[in-house]
């Protein structure tokens, strides 16, 4: 868990600085990319756009389904750009957790004043 603990502190750091930079107000995917590219930076692997798929009676299907980022293969990263984090992005992180078996999960917010007001920490 230490390590799960570390990579967030991570995360988050990279993620305030893009906030820092970019302010709020900009498509969820340019915090993506932008995110992506400072982890790279720390040396951290980022995953973009990770293909999740669905067992559904013991076959593996694809859904469709996309997690924004998993950060070294253990923390998964929603990113959301909207006017205020609702239930249903908190359901969509903790399902997307349960389907990868990731213990660890960050939904941010990139488009609130302070980035720290965006932020929900998951461990399940």
């Amino acid at each position: 868990m230490d390590y799960l603990n570390h990579l967030s502190h991570e995360i988050i750091g990279c993620a305030i600085k893009v906030h820092q930079e970019l302010g709020p107000g900009l498509l969820e995917s340019t915090y993506e990319v932008c995110l992506e590219y400072e982890l790279i930076q720390k040396g951290i692997i980022a995953e973009r756009q990770k293909a999740l798929p669905v067992i559904y009676n013991s076959i593996k299907l694809d859904a469709g389904y996309r997690i924004d980022l998993l950060v070294g293969n253990e923390v998964i990263v929603e990113l959301k750009s909207v006017d205020s984090l609702l239930p249903i992005h908190e359901a969509q992180l903790l399902t997307y957790m349960k389907l990868s078996g990731k213990k660890l999960g960050l939904l941010i917010n990139f488009n609130v004043k302070l980035l720290k007001d965006g932020i929900v920490r998951r461990v399940i």
